[in-house]
Protein backbone atom coordinates (compact mmCIF):
# COMPACT_ATOMS: atom_id res chain seq x y z
CA UNK A 1 0.00 0.00 0.00
CA UNK A 2 1.64 3.33 -1.22
CA UNK A 3 1.64 5.72 1.90
CA UNK A 4 -0.01 8.87 2.42
CA UNK A 5 2.93 10.89 2.54
CA UNK A 6 3.88 9.50 -1.16
CA UNK A 7 0.51 10.37 -2.05
CA UNK A 8 0.41 13.47 -1.04
CA UNK A 9 3.63 13.88 -2.72
CA UNK A 10 2.51 12.94 -5.83
CA UNK A 11 -0.43 15.40 -5.62
CA UNK A 12 1.53 18.06 -4.76
CA UNK A 13 3.75 17.57 -8.43
CA UNK A 14 0.24 17.04 -10.30
CA UNK A 15 -0.67 20.25 -9.27
CA UNK A 16 2.89 21.97 -9.94
CA UNK A 17 3.02 20.14 -13.41
CA UNK A 18 -0.66 20.44 -14.30
CA UNK A 19 -2.23 23.72 -11.77
CA UNK A 20 -6.17 24.25 -12.80
CA UNK A 21 -6.29 20.90 -14.73
CA UNK A 22 -4.36 18.43 -12.42
CA UNK A 23 -7.50 16.74 -11.12
CA UNK A 24 -8.60 16.29 -14.57
CA UNK A 25 -5.37 15.04 -15.13
CA UNK A 26 -5.59 12.79 -12.36
CA UNK A 27 -8.84 11.40 -13.18
CA UNK A 28 -7.31 10.47 -16.55
CA UNK A 29 -4.94 8.67 -15.11
CA UNK A 30 -7.00 6.77 -13.12
CA UNK A 31 -9.74 6.10 -16.33
CA UNK A 32 -6.43 4.73 -17.65
CA UNK A 33 -5.66 2.36 -15.28
CA UNK A 34 -8.92 1.14 -14.75
CA UNK A 35 -9.11 0.84 -18.57
CA UNK A 36 -5.68 -1.23 -18.28
CA UNK A 37 -7.32 -3.69 -15.73
CA UNK A 38 -4.80 -2.06 -13.10
CA UNK A 39 -7.18 -2.14 -10.52
CA UNK A 40 -4.27 -1.28 -7.62
CA UNK A 41 -3.08 1.59 -10.18
CA UNK A 42 -6.75 2.41 -10.05
CA UNK A 43 -7.09 2.75 -6.18
CA UNK A 44 -3.45 4.85 -6.17
CA UNK A 45 -4.69 7.29 -8.43
CA UNK A 46 -7.94 7.73 -6.48
CA UNK A 47 -6.40 8.39 -4.02
CA UNK A 48 -3.69 11.02 -6.03
CA UNK A 49 -7.51 12.59 -6.92
CA UNK A 50 -8.63 13.06 -3.43
CA UNK A 51 -5.30 14.60 -2.42
CA UNK A 52 -5.37 16.85 -5.08
CA UNK A 53 -8.72 17.81 -4.33
CA UNK A 54 -7.68 18.46 -0.27
CA UNK A 55 -4.45 20.29 -1.61
CA UNK A 56 -6.89 22.95 -3.84
CA UNK A 57 -9.66 23.17 -1.76
CA UNK A 58 -9.91 26.95 -0.77
CA UNK A 59 -11.87 26.75 2.31
CA UNK A 60 -10.16 24.03 5.66
CA UNK A 61 -12.79 21.47 6.38
CA UNK A 62 -14.01 22.02 9.83
CA UNK A 63 -11.99 19.96 12.87
CA UNK A 64 -9.24 19.54 10.11
CA UNK A 65 -5.78 20.06 11.94
CA UNK A 66 -3.32 22.69 11.02
CA UNK A 67 0.23 21.52 10.90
Amino acid sequence: MTEDLDIYRSAHLYIREHSDDAAIEAAKMMDTMLDKGDLDGQRVWRRILAAIDDLQAKERPAGAAIN
